[in-house]
């Protein structure tokens, strides 16, 4: 569902070149959930970043479900990142005007592929029955990383990039939405790459990666 291949990244700085990634190889199967462990300053955003287009590699590919995103152009990979890519972050940034419900559905729509069994689904499996008329400033912040999560998943997409997702949550709320998520990922048949700190939740996925000076281990 995503190859990496020889990925390099560097930045221009003005005491000369920062390089944060050399050659990156990396593949993740469909239904399949990878954690990214790596210190701080490592490359783990980099490589997300890079792997959702939101910047471009210097070298290297990135090819998901069949598609490179090598040559595509800044419209091309949005375009690309809104049908075929969940995005989770730390900050659960949910539109906070709108219900839990529609917060649920807001990519989905925008993509076109908005579909009302499959939300029904994820709503009871996260446990959101019950705050689909709620606005995220009335749910707590295990409740609002479902929601964000669920978002993710209403798209059908087929990779998941999850960014330190459960930062802002205490231990027992974070095991349970990456559980959660691993559970929907397998059940949608999608890829998960989640970016924690955590070698305990790291534990909770299929397997792991280490990015050390730019480098997998």
């Amino acid at each position: 569902m995503l190859k990496v291949s020889r990925l390099s990244k560097s930045y221009g700085l003005p005491q000369g070149k920062l390089q944060v990634l050399r050659e990156v190889d990396l593949q993740v199967a469909a239904g399949e959930a990878v954690a990214l462990t790596g210190e701080s300053g490592s490359g783990k955003s980099t490589l997300l970043h890079l792997i959702a287009g939101l910047d471009e590699p210097d070298s290297g590919e990135i090819v998901i479900d069949g598609q490179s995103m090598s040559g595509e152009s800044e419209s091309g990979r949005a375009l690309l990142r809104r049908d075929r890519l969940g995005l989770v972050f730390q900050q659960f940034n949910l539109i906070p005007s709108l219900k839990v419900g529609d917060n649920l559905a807001f990519q989905a729509r925008i993509a076109g592929r908005f579909d009302a069994a499959w939300q029904r689904e994820l709503a009871q499996r996260l446990g959101l029955e019950d705050l689909i008329d709620r606005y995220p400033e009335q749910l707590s912040g295990g409740q609002q990383q479902r929601v964000a999560i669920g978002r993710a998943l209403a798209i059908k997409p087929s990779l998941v990039l999850a960014d330190e997702p459960t930062g802002n949550l205490d231990e027992a709320t974070a095991d349970e939405v990456v559980r959660l998520a691993r559970e929907l990922v397998a059940r949608s048949g999608c890829a998960l790459l989640m970016v924690t700190h955590s070698t305990r939740l790291a534990a909770l996925l299929d397997r792991q990666v280490h990015l050390t000076a730019g480098r997998l281990a």
